[in-house]
């Protein structure tokens, strides 16, 4: 007889999100699944799990899993101070990218720390899914932690360099007891192309929990933020990190012509920017300040008659955004950062696609959207986007697990 799911998440301490909805998601598809969480989890996920009736556990069991703990924050403090001392531009690039390499190395040790927990605590787990791991050094990882397991690798930051790849070769070996998961095809090419040997898969990342906002959602999102009936409303959720084109949406908001809500939740922001924002003619601010729990995430949404997701050119990781508003049936403004999205999006009456990084094609869609709000996308539109539900998603993990311990079993 098997035991239950184990997974394996380093982000379960953030507030909401891509990442925590799909661990209980999962959670809740197999009750009773075993949790690793290392860094601790977040108030709001905790309650969730408890309903799945999930084992969390968020320390080591045993020495070697410690041992492996404490050298990963040990080098993960190194990182941190290298990074600090190596951050101008004057350093050589070798120099200025050693941190990152470092912080490789780092996450490596914390996810065998976590593979030796989940082999002492559960050997005949169902599946063992890392949910969020590290690009790189993936044979180490299972060499390490002494464990078969699935990863899902959502985008590659950081390539390995020389120091970095050599170990990586003398754990080669290892990478015969895991599966990378890649969310998307060019996320899988670019790990390929890196690790030409690690077994691989494209499966999207999200699942899909079937909750639809409803009406009353969406008058009660007016509601909280005191829109009134008929007014244009886009969202722009999520913090604004570097592969989001800020940039484009700013010029964007300065050139409109006609009045516009705009409701704005997530972290970090850019206080400056928000500043010139409300003091534009057309554009009426809502902010929210992030990290929010899920049920001010759904308000927000709810309140929008579209979601807007800028990114720059070459990002082909999944979007939690993207993913997001089709499971709740939220109409889309999306650059076309990303072919194959922009491919799957053409066309659909929901869904308004613009160049990216060019102003004038984001005010036309965002006028499209004041002039005529678009038709809500329909349940179908999650499998659309290659998501599933959870029970799909927990049922392809196991078997696809449960190949790779054939394969173990016949090497």
């Amino acid at each position: 007889m098997t035991g239950p799911l184990v997974l394996i998440e380093p982000y379960a301490d953030r507030l909401g999100g891509h990442h925590q909805r799909t661990l209980v998601g999962l959670a809740l598809a197999r009750p009773g699944s075993l949790v690793i969480a290392p860094r601790g989890v977040a108030r709001d996920t905790v309650a969730a799990l408890r309903e799945a009736d999930a084992q969390l556990v968020t320390s080591p069991a045993r020495r070697p899993a410690a041992a492996l703990l404490a050298a990963s924050h040990l080098v993960a403090g190194l990182s941190y101070a290298a990074l600090r001392a190596f951050r101008s531009r004057r350093w050589p690039r070798f120099l200025r990218r050693l941190p990152h390499q470092v912080i490789l190395i780092a996450r490596c040790l914390a996810e065998a720390s976590a593979l030796r927990t989940a082999r002492r605590l559960e050997p005949d787990a169902e599946a063992v899914v890392i949910l969020s791991a590290s690009e790189g050094l993936h044979g180490a990882a299972a060499l390490l932690g002494g464990l078969p397991h699935l990863r899902f690798v959502h985008e590659q930051v950081t390539t390995e360099d020389a120091a970095v790849r050599f170990l990586g070769r003398l754990a080669r070996r290892g990478e015969r007891q895991t599966v990378a998961v890649c969310p998307t095809r060019a996320v899988g090419d670019q790990l390929m192309a890196a690790f030409p040997g690690l077994p691989m898969v494209v499966r999207a990342f999200a699942v899909d929990d079937g909750r639809r906002l409803t009406d009353t959602e969406r008058v009660g999102g007016r509601t909280a933020f005191d829109i009134p009936t008929g007014e244009a409303v886009v969202c722009l959720v999520g913090g604004w990190w570097p592969y989001k084109d800020i940039g484009v949406v700013d010029a964007a908001l300065t050139r409109l012509k006609q009045p516009l809500h705009l409701v704005v939740t997530g972290d970090p922001f850019d206080e400056a920017v928000l500043a010139r924002w409300r003091g534009l003619s057309n554009v009426r601010l809502h902010t929210v300040p992030g990290p929010v729990s899920e049920a001010v995430l759904r308000l927000v949404y709810a309140a929008a008659d579209a979601a807007l997701v800028a990114r720059r050119p070459g990002i082909s990781k999944e979007s939690g955004l993207v993913m997001d508003a089709a499971r709740l049936g939220v109409p889309l403004i999306v650059s076309d950062h990303d072919p194959d999205l922009a491919a799957r999006l053409s066309g659909r009456p929901w869904a308004l696609t613009f160049t990216t990084s060019t102003p004038d094609a984001l005010v036309e869609a965002l006028h499209e959207v004041i002039r005529r709000p678009p038709e809500r996308p329909g349940p179908e539109v999650p499998r659309l986007l290659g998501m599933w539900s959870a029970a799909g998603q927990t049922d392809f993990l196991i078997r696809t697990f449960a190949s790779l311990r054939g394969e173990e079993c016949r090497c």
